[in-house]
């Protein structure tokens, strides 16, 4: 059959279109695009009195007195998810995956390692406050977690009160500060060269820290009760902190006597998670970083904990404990599913960097395991994340054109100020504004979801926060692989 010229452009024009009609609903992920989003991201979480340059413009001002009732200043910080409300616990860990990201992946984020360093240092200079205000405590939290959850209003109205808590000798908290010295000794590092005065300053508080979790054993959990359960209670215990803080002060210092610490610890439990919670699998793969990239021999051991780790995450492994959606989503828990998603991708990522380093392979059974068989489950999550999934949805807010539009999230729920310059009162935003099916108004960029549930269906509904609310140890997680994945293109 012959065509003439006009009909065979016509041919090749409707061929190129239904292939960039494909790409755009396949989705190539833009990779950038998504990390500059993600970072973004911890702008609309900020406490404290926003800078100049506030990108996302209808955030401002709040949580000014924050500190008061215990006559010292703990403005600043993130708000963790959706609420109004300042957990140290899981915003040291937020504080740390960032750290780890810039460490490991700084050179592939480009124009992004500088708002990097700004997300990091926001926290940080909050986290300073908490360690150093009082002697002999570390304050680990701001603000009443049932107060704040009867209502519904902007961080920048809020007039419940602004509890304080901390942990002492007499109330220990293990945990928390095992996790507050891995945020500081880790963040040390990132500052190490640009700005040697506040890196010394961050491993100094950070060791300080980090012997007050050692001396004075406990968990968090129990000194606080209510005040941080059943929210962000140290389920796992506090022995994965200090074996998680030791290994961060151990690669800010080469201090060994952060390595005899650890051998003595005893903290080799398997485990199939890894989360604000429960640290040994990022530890392991911390730690192995000293055999694989470092050839130190007598971190072998990490090896084989780390192994474990990854034989129990690997669809196809004879060992694997996790489940996958149909739609090959990682599927650990209902509630904010997407935070175990992120955080384990993280050390996928990271340890097949590692082994693509040292030229290593190992075996989950028969199961052959190389550095490109982690990339690749890594780089399926991502991109399921961003749209690759049977809705064509992105969970991340802002990216793409079909995102959630309802978060569980006051700010980004009510009009801003610029709006609505009036208050809207503890519960004067549930009626207008949650309990509606409308969008969101303000648009949270980069914010990641608690995601679609384990048959890959997502409902978009401000009411079910297990699946429509964001976190910042959500989005931490992620920087890493998506400056992985950006500077692999």
């Amino acid at each position: 059959m012959a065509f003439s010229k006009g009909a065979l452009l016509h041919i090749i024009f409707l061929c190129f279109t239904f292939i960039s009609w494909e790409l755009e609903v396949e989705g190539v992920p833009d990779y950038r695009d998504a990390l500059a989003k993600s970072i973004l991201f911890f702008e609309g979480q900020r406490s404290g009195r926003v800078p100049k340059g506030q990108q996302i413009t209808w955030r401002s001002d709040s949580g000014l007195s924050d500190g008061s009732l215990a006559h010292v200043d703990l403005t600043g910080g993130y708000y963790d998810a959706g609420d109004n409300l300042k957990f140290n616990f899981p915003m040291s860990f937020t504080t740390t995956m960032l750290s780890w990201s810039t460490l490991e992946y700084g050179k592939k984020m480009g124009p992004q390692l500088q708002s990097a360093r700004v997300a990091i240092r926001w926290a940080t200079d909050y986290l300073l406050k908490c360690a150093t205000a009082t002697s002999g405590r570390l304050y680990v939290g701001v603000g009443d977690p049932s107060a704040d959850h009867r209502c519904w209003e902007r961080p920048e109205d809020m007039d419940t009160v602004r509890s304080v808590y901390s942990v002492s000798p007499s109330n220990p908290g293990s945990d928390v500060a095992g996790e507050t010295a891995a945020a500081l000794a880790a963040a040390s590092m990132v500052f190490r060269k640009v700005d040697p005065v506040y890196s010394k300053l961050l491993l100094r508080t950070a060791k300080n820290v980090m012997q007050f979790a050692i001396q004075y054993r406990g968990s968090y959990s129990d000194s606080l009760g209510s005040a941080v359960c059943p929210y962000y209670c140290s389920y796992s215990g506090y022995k994965d902190e200090l074996l998680w803080g030791a290994a961060w002060l151990y690669r800010a210092t080469n201090d060994a006597s952060y390595m005899n610490f650890i051998r003595n610890l005893g903290a080799n439990d398997a485990t199939d998670i890894f989360s604000w919670d429960n640290k040994f699998a990022g530890a392991y793969v911390l730690l192995a970083r000293r055999f694989l990239v470092e050839k130190n021999q007598a971190f072998q051991p990490f090896i084989q904990q780390s192994e474990d780790f990854i034989c129990k995450i690997l669809p196809n492994s004879p060992g694997s404990s996790t489940q996958y959606t149909p739609g090959g989503l990682m599927y650990k828990l209902s509630a904010s599913n997407m935070q175990y998603v992120t955080s384990i991708t993280y050390l996928l990522t990271t340890y097949s960097k590692y082994m693509a380093t040292a030229k290593y392979s190992f075996n989950c059974g028969n199961l052959l395991v190389t550095s490109k068989t982690l990339r690749s489950l890594a780089k399926r999550q991502v991109d399921y994340i961003l749209g690759e999934n049977p809705l064509k949805m992105s969970y991340m807010v802002g990216y793409g054109t079909n995102f959630p539009r309802r978060l569980h999230h006051r700010g980004s729920s009510l009009p801003s100020q610029t709006i609505h310059p009036q208050t809207f009162g503890c519960e004067g935003g549930f009626q207008p504004f949650f309990y509606t099916a409308n969008p969101n108004p303000n648009i949270l960029t980069g914010a990641i979801v608690g995601g679609p549930n384990q048959n890959d269906f997502f409902t978009d509904d401000r009411t079910d926060y297990s699946h429509s609310e964001p976190a910042t140890y959500i989005n931490a997680a992620i920087v890493g692989p998506l400056a992985y994945f950006a500077g692999s293109k």
